[in-house]
Parts: C-alpha cells; structure tokens; sequence
C-alpha cells in the first residue's frame, strides 16, 4: 500500500469516528447559527423598512401613514412631529464623527503600531500592548460623560463659542475609542512581516525609520487599510458616546466646514436611541423609521466591509 493510500484510509477512519462526527456536526451548527443569525437580521430590517415606505408598503399590507423614498433618502430636515424624515440630516453627523475620529486615530493608531511592533523592546510590548487594549473594555457610556464633563470644557477654552453638546468632542471621543482597534490590527499586520526583508533594508544601509516607513508599512499595508475600515466600521455604528457628546437636534452640517463641529446633531445611532426611548406608538410611523434609519448604516457599513476584502486581496503579500 501506498503512501498516499495509507493516508487516505486514516483520514477516512478519523471522519468517521463518532466522536469526530459529533465535533464536525457541532462546529457546523455553531457556523450555521451565525449565518442564520445574520440573515435573520437583514431579513427584518428589510421586512420592517418597506413598511415604512409610501413604495412597498400596499404589497406589505400596510396602512396609515407611509413615508416617501426619494425624500427619504434626500431630505435634509428630521423632525418627528412634522414627520419630516430627511435621513441626510443623519447622515451627515455621522459622517462627521467618523471623519472626525478617523484624523485622530488612524494617524496615532499607526503611530503606536510602528513604535510596538519596530521600536518597543519585547518586555515594553507586552505591557504597552495589553495596556493599550484595555481601553477597548471601557464601556461606551463612560467614555461619552468622559467627553461631556471633560473634553467639552477643555474645548471651551480654545472655541469660546462652542455648544455643550457639539460633534468635535464627540469625534475626539470616538477616535480615542477606536485606537486601541487601529494599533493592534496594524501591529499584528507589521509582526507579521518576515525579518528577512527588514535585514535586507538594513545591509543596503536604511535607517530604523527608513525600514519601518519604507518597508515594514507597505508590507503590512492590507492589514493596515483593513484595520481602518473595521476602526471606522465601529465610527459609524457607535451609539451611547455620541448619544451622551454629540447632542439631540437633528440638522444637516456640512463635515467638510471646520465651523460645524462646533455644533451639535443627531448621528443615526443617536436618533435611533431618541426614538426608543421617546414616546412612539409601536407600528407607526417613527417606529418604522428606526428599521429605516437601521437599512441605511447595515448598507453603508456592508460597503465598507467590501472594500476592506477587496484591498487585503488587491494588496495582500504572500511571503
């Protein structure tokens, strides 16, 4: 007998051990769960969002108030009483706590990535690193009363005529949430880059900075990019510290005007919130917004997954 057949006979006999069987069925229900989970949840934002529009909701058997698409989609006005839902007032808040935070972590996430993975001896990294990701373990709430009793009056004394509740320290606060998740993907990502190519800068005569900038970043760059867009991925969907920051009155800013993050709104998490703990009639046509406003941020972090798989695949090294 071969040796080829002689490892295909043990391979068979291990699959079809009970004890085998009964390992490969329960990771396989573990995985199917997730999926299924999943599904579940896309199925009922897009069940509960279809009633809320004027579209879909006569094939879903809805009646009463519905809300139209387009102005859904466009408006820049959300006002409940009015029932006016302009959901690029939302967006656009979280649009600016997300660029916010991402000019605050990404730059001190790699920063701190470079100095662990290049820099720190082993005995600092294994302190600094734990240490680093224990600000993950912070709960969010906290860190939103960290921003109120805080940042927001350190602010003050640089902008006198910032808001209490305004979108600046909302997006300071968020980008220190998010760099524990920025430096430890992007650490991991450099470790993982052989020595060799290190070596090989080094007899050509770079500088510890000319590797690690040169060599090490670019070797590492998929995980790097797919670091950023799970850190913004978390930007966009955090909800208690931008509730506690950023503010309740929805209007639509402009995140590319320095001015408006002196001022304060309502991110879609934040709406979310207000509207679960307001007073709304189940059914109706606010409740059916919150399953709205819940489709527009699962699509926009669904693309933003997207395109972090496709960069780790269009950059990824093999070594």
């Amino acid at each position: 007998m071969s040796t080829d057949d002689l490892e295909t006979d043990l391979t068979r006999n291990t699959e079809n051990a009970p004890r085998e069987l009964l390992t490969r069925s329960f990771f396989f229900l573990c995985a199917a769960l997730s999926v299924v989970t999943t599904l579940s949840i896309v199925g009922l934002l897009i069940t509960e969002a279809s009633k809320f529009f004027s579209l879909t909701a006569p094939l879903m058997g809805v009646a009463g108030e519905t809300a139209n698409l387009v102005d859904f989609l466009t408006g820049t006005t959300w006002q409940i009483n009015s029932k006016e839902f302009g959901v690029m007032a939302l967006i656009s808040a979280t649009m600016m706590v997300t660029i916010g935070s991402a000019i605050i972590a990404l730059p001190l996430g790699v920063a701190t990535a470079i100095y662990l993975s290049e820099y720190a001896s082993p005995q600092a990294r294994s302190i600094l690193k734990p240490a680093l990701e224990i600000l993950a373990g912070v709960p969010t709430v906290v860190y939103g009363f960290f921003a109120l009793i805080y940042i927001t009056p350190a602010l003050k004394v640089v902008f006198p005529n910032i808001g209490t509740f305004n979108m600046l320290s909302a997006s300071i606060v968020v980008g220190i949430m998010i760099i524990p998740m920025v430096a430890s993907i992007s650490e991991d990502a450099m470790s993982a880059v052989p020595d060799e190519l290190r070596q090989a800068g080094y007899g050509m005569g770079a500088t510890k900075f000319d590797v690690s900038t040169g060599i090490v970043v670019p070797a590492a760059l998929s995980g790097i990019f797919s670091s950023f867009i799970l850190a913004l991925s978390r930007a966009i969907g955090e909800t208690m510290a931008v509730t506690v920051a950023a503010g309740a009155q929805a209007k639509f800013l402009n995140p590319l005007n320095p001015a408006s993050y002196l001022e304060g709104a309502l991110p879609m998490t934040a709406a979310m919130v207000q509207l679960l703990t307001g007073d709304i009639t189940g059914g109706g046509l606010a409740y059916r917004s919150l399953f709205a406003i819940g489709l527009v941020l699962f699509v926009i972090t669904l693309i933003m997954n997207i395109i972090s798989d496709y960069v780790a695949r269009r950059y990824r090294e093999v070594y």
